[in-house]
């Protein structure tokens, strides 16, 4: 892949990245209720994950997809649950890092390398990376360096993203305000599966 490709890829990588959407929002909440270190698996998982999709959608499951419907509607089905039911647990967690049941812990490095699968943003920026980026030349070269590049470069911008909620920790140490921050993160996360529904 020539370098100017590269560099665009990485450009597009940082800018779709840093744009609000599940994964993000997971973030956000994660470093606001548990701190930079302990996000730190859920942040290596959605970078793990989301080249995982890259692989997959480059190498033919979004052209399977494509091709059986059914299969398809399968996964919307199978990620909307999951989303409302993570928007739920989230929604629902009342206490920093970890007094309440209901969000004991942060999302493990393996659970947010399978949300990728079924994150509509990822699905639909894995898509239009594979259909810009990858080379005809060399299509199984191409996939590689695009997932490897991809899932690397979106680094900093999931950083940013659990910084974030972690600047707020202080502003959310009152139980009011992460109560309701909570319940926000929870809605907005809900609402990212508009895109997938229309």
């Amino acid at each position: 892949m020539p370098l100017d490709a590269l560099l665009a890829l990485c450009v597009f990588a940082v800018v779709s990245s840093i744009t609000p959407g599940p994964s993000n929002f997971m973030l956000l909440a994660s470093g606001a209720n548990f701190g930079f270190r302990r996000t730190l698996p859920q942040l290596f998982g959605i970078s793990a994950g989301f080249g995982s999709v890259l692989l997959g959608v480059g190498l033919g499951l979004g052209a399977l997809l494509a091709a059986v419907p059914a299969l398809h509607l399968a996964l919307k089905v199978a990620a909307a649950a999951w989303l409302l039911h993570l928007a739920w647990r989230l929604g629902t967690a009342r206490s920093m890092a970890g007094g309440s049941a209901t969000l004991a812990r942060p999302m493990t490095f393996c659970e947010a390398a399978a949300f990728q699968w079924v994150n509509p943003k990822a699905w639909i920026a894995a898509g239009s990376t594979m259909a810009v980026y990858t080379v005809a030349e060399a299509p199984i070269h191409s996939v590689l360096v695009i997932a490897v590049v991809f899932a690397t470069a979106i680094l900093p911008s999931l950083a940013a993203w659990a910084g974030f909620g972690v600047a707020l920790r202080e502003v959310l140490s009152n139980s009011a305000r992460l109560r309701w921050f909570n319940i926000t993160m929870g809605l907005l996360l809900a609402a990212s599966l508009w895109p997938m529904l229309r």
